[in-house]
């Protein structure tokens, strides 16, 4: 057991890119075998990291840590482990991928070989991310998995997918470039790229606004955090089904978890500075966003710009520098992906039906396909926050924890929840009531059988995590508690200055 322990973590980042070279191996004409074999190894992959969450002790240090000398001139290390909030992360992404991979068997028909080694690598990306404790590692896979992603929305897209994937591309570039010049800054200063050693160490404020300034721009790009976020809705609307669910399931949570684990609590008086003016930022964006959903005609376009507005309140939490705040802001990070990973899955299957997003041509859909109803309507209810949905608990968290720190933006950012309702009920009202009508007719099919067993996990973790919200919160509590220790000492003084 200690050996597996010893190397489970590497185990669960680079088995889909064994998988990865599998199906590479596979001949292309074989598409069914393709998929199938993808969905298996993917699931294998999601079996594999539940090891992590039955093996976690939750001592607020990091778990499954493994080091290996990489590059040793520049004291590069191969150097990996998870607290709660990462142990979270990569469960959700483990979780996500191979429901995309299954949901894509009819959606995708051309390069499947292709589409499922993307998926495949883009995971263990995905994974890397979470785990690494190195900067440089960090990098390359923050790097890595620009180019699957980019893939994804640029060869299995929509009309305009060359452009979405070179505005997402440029947009993630431009930030990722300042980050690494602040993490060659460190490393020049400091002389590792250890984020344990550098934990310990202490950065003068001056140099702490600068580097807080390259990093938090990064971050910010891939949340997105207004006014960055214009890249978000032309890649959620080009990407396939696979894409929007992965980019808004998980790879927009890798800006919440950088701000969390590197710009917080590496430069806490910077981030003292720079806190009102992005609390700002967050409430715009809660606004923002549920404004502009509130006049969309298309349904996915309407469901991506409620992406900006939900991540806010996420941001909010963060930002609000309160224990319950953070705690409702990362548990809503988790509910985000969830629930609208299951709205752009929703989304996907009214397409392959009808070829059509736009509001206007649908309506009645309720009576034509009655499961489909409930599903998407459930799901709704878990998007706007209802009461024993996972989308209630975290949003309820948020509210309540930064009124005690932020009072007068939490009083404006709570008419998102109001808002978001409204474009939401609105969405349904519209597409699934009155008249029965599709662009092609009123005889389409309910859900397939393949259908509801992508739906089906989703909406038990909706309602588990709505109704048992302590199973997620437990490993939660102690990477906020050392955060915060963390912070402590610099945030006082700042504060006193």
């Amino acid at each position: 057991m200690e050996f597996i322990n010893n190397h489970i973590l590497s185990l669960v980042i680079f088995f889909p890119v064994a998988a990865a070279l599998i199906i590479m191996l596979l001949p292309r004409e074989e598409k069914t075998l393709i998929h199938r074999l993808g969905i298996l190894l993917a699931l294998i992959e999601f079996f594999i990291s539940l090891h992590l969450y039955f093996h976690f002790v939750g001592t607020g240090t990091f778990e499954y840590t493994e080091m290996l000398s990489w590059i040793p001139t520049w004291k590069i290390n191969y150097f990996v482990g998870i607290d709660g909030v990462s142990l979270l992360l990569i469960l959700l992404s483990t979780f996500l991928t191979p429901l995309v991979l299954l949901s894509a068997t009819h959606a995708v028909t051309t390069r499947v070989k292709e589409f499922v080694m993307a998926v495949l690598v883009l995971e263990a990306g995905m994974v890397g991310v979470f785990s690494a404790l190195d900067f440089f590692l960090f990098y390359v896979f923050w790097e890595v998995m620009l180019v699957p992603m980019y893939l994804l929305i640029g060869v299995w897209g929509g009309k305009r997918k060359i452009y979405a994937a070179l505005k997402f591309f440029i947009y993630t570039m431009a930030g990722s470039l300042l980050m690494l010049i602040a993490i060659l800054y460190i490393y020049s200063k400091t002389g590792t790229f250890s984020l344990v050693d550098l934990y310990e160490q202490g950065f003068d404020p001056a140099v702490q606004f600068w580097l807080f300034a390259a990093f938090a721009l990064a971050f910010a790009i891939k949340v997105p955090l207004f006014p960055l976020h214009t890249w978000l809705p032309d890649a959620h609307v080009e990407a396939p089904t696979a894409g929007s669910v992965i980019l808004a399931g998980v790879l927009l949570k890798m800006g919440t978890y950088g701000f969390f684990r590197f710009a917080m609590p590496l430069f806490p008086q910077a981030f003292i500075v720079f806190q009102p003016y992005l609390i700002f930022l967050s409430v715009v964006g809660i606004v923002y966003g549920a404004l502009v959903a509130m006049v969309q005609t298309d349904i996915k376009k309407l469901i991506a710009y409620s992406s900006v507005s939900h991540l806010g309140v996420v941001m909010l939490g963060l930002f609000a520098l309160d224990r319950t705040a953070m705690m409702g802001g990362l548990f809503q990070m988790l509910a985000h992906g969830i629930s609208t990973g299951a709205l752009f899955f929703l989304v996907g299957i009214i397409y392959e039906r009808t070829h059509s997003r736009a509001i206007a041509e649908h309506s009645g859909v309720m009576k034509i396909m009655p499961w489909y109803g409930v599903v998407f309507v459930l799901v709704t209810m878990s998007s706007i926050g209802l009461p024993l949905t996972n989308g209630f608990v975290g949003e309820f968290l948020t509210l309540v924890g930064s009124f005690q720190t932020a009072r007068w933006p939490t009083i404006v950012a709570a008419s998102g929840v109001i808002l978001s309702a409204v474009y939401m009920l609105w969405m349904v009202e519209r597409v699934f009531y009155g008249e029965a009508k599709t662009p092609v007719g009123i005889k389409i099919p309910d859900l397939s059988l393949r259908e509801i067993v992508v739906l089906v996990p989703l909406i038990v973790f909706i309602l588990w995590m709505g109704i048992m919200p302590k199973t997620f919160m437990k490993t939660l509590d102690a990477p906020i508690e050392q955060l915060f220790m963390q912070m402590a000492g610099d945030v006082t003084d700042a504060e006193v200055k």
